[in-house]
């Protein structure tokens, strides 16, 4: 199969020929649909985050299964699927309590450089985040992928795979967002439209998106914001003035240390600062101690806390009655060979989503 191999940080990928293993016990193989460019990849391809090199990146796809191992019992060959990187197990303490985007048992979530699933030139080739999407194929365990309805378009569905409900989640799961509650997301980019549409759909009554980029605000209004903000060093007073006092509920969508402090500084007494966004590892976030005998909480979210077997069909049935926003967050699709062109394009913003689509 054609796969795009990241050899070191800083460097472009390659199109190569890739080997991958036949489906082993609990395993299936997928002929990959598409797969989305998020910002997630961009940190580990700029070397903010550590991971094994050589490797095949991506996390947000869908595809078909082509075939499945022993012991397989949720999908067969032909059935639509989305992944997930928030591979469960089903049986942990995090799972039988509800929480299983953070399950981390390693039978199931193998730790970096562990799979042994591709091979390029006879060498072990690491698969990424148990999933490696920016291939021609996928091999994973079942339990990182959830059944769609095939009239669902391909290239959508990818993007619920991680950015959407990624974003959605936060809102709804980990922060619970409730109706009428006021909502600020600094960071309109994928992650944060899908927050604004989230809010929108929980009934936030009031939902404030904050970025550099106007257009970026404009769109947001198309996904639910009430209000935009342009983002500035008096970003946190405006705040604090249209909603006399600061809002119930933050989203940081970016990854900063700024961002995520601002976060926090625009919360009413009882409020909650999600942090969305991947910090760079050894980043610190310094607040004001007095700031919490007013109840402010500041917290994190995995992949939106999701429960995504039960979330991605819900989010499915939200597109398909108007709800959901997912055609304006795809900004281009580009086959497999531009895939550093579209990364190009994503480190220079402007940009919702790149999709890479594969012609099979």
């Amino acid at each position: 199969m054609k796969a795009a191999v990241f050899h070191a940080p800083n460097q472009p990928m390659t199109i190569e020929d890739v080997e991958i293993d036949n489906p082993g016990p609990r395993e299936v193989l997928i002929r990959t649909a598409a797969a989305g460019l998020c910002h997630s990849d961009l940190h580990f391809m700029e070397g903010k985050w550590p991971w094994p090199a050589p490797a095949v990146l991506g996390h947000e796809s869908s595809g078909i299964v082509e075939a499945v191992g022993s012991d397989v019992t949720y999908v067969k060959p032909g059935d639509h699927v989305i992944t997930c990187l928030s591979v469960f197990c089903g049986y942990c303490e995090c799972c039988l309590t509800g929480r299983m985007s953070i399950c981390q048992t390693t039978e199931v979530k193998l730790p970096p450089g562990k799979a042994k699933r591709m091979r390029w030139k006879g060498e072990h080739l690491n698969q990424y985040l148990n999933l490696s999407s920016f291939a021609e194929q996928m091999l994973v365990h079942e339990h990182a992928l959830v059944k769609v309805t095939p009239d669902m378009p391909m290239d959508l569905a990818a993007l619920i795979g991680c950015g959407v409900i990624t974003g959605y989640g936060a809102v709804v799961h980990t922060a619970k967002v409730e109706p009428g509650s006021s909502v600020a997301v600094v960071g309109c980019g994928g992650i944060g439209l899908a927050a604004v549409n989230g809010a929108h759909i929980a009934g936030a009554g009031r939902i404030i998106a904050i970025d550099k980029d106007p257009e970026k605000l404009a769109l947001a209004r198309k996904f639910g914001a009430t209000d935009g903000v342009l983002a500035d060093d008096e970003t946190v007073g405006k705040i604090l003035e249209m909603t006399g006092g600061g809002v119930h509920n933050s989203f940081e969508c970016i990854g900063l240390k700024q961002t995520a402090e601002m976060c926090f500084s625009m919360l009413r007494p009882g409020g909650a600062a999600t942090i969305i966004g991947m910090l760079p590892i050894g980043t610190k976030i310094e607040l004001h101690g007095a700031d919490f005998l007013r109840e402010r909480r500041i917290q994190g979210s995995a992949m939106g806390s999701n429960r995504f077997r039960v979330d991605m069909p819900r989010l499915i049935d939200f597109y398909q009655q108007g709800r959901l926003h997912l055609d304006e967050l795809i900004s281009g699709r580009l086959p497999l060979g531009q895939i550093n062109e579209g990364f190009e394009a994503l480190k220079k913003g402007g940009i919702s989503r790149n999709v890479i689509l594969f012609d099979h």
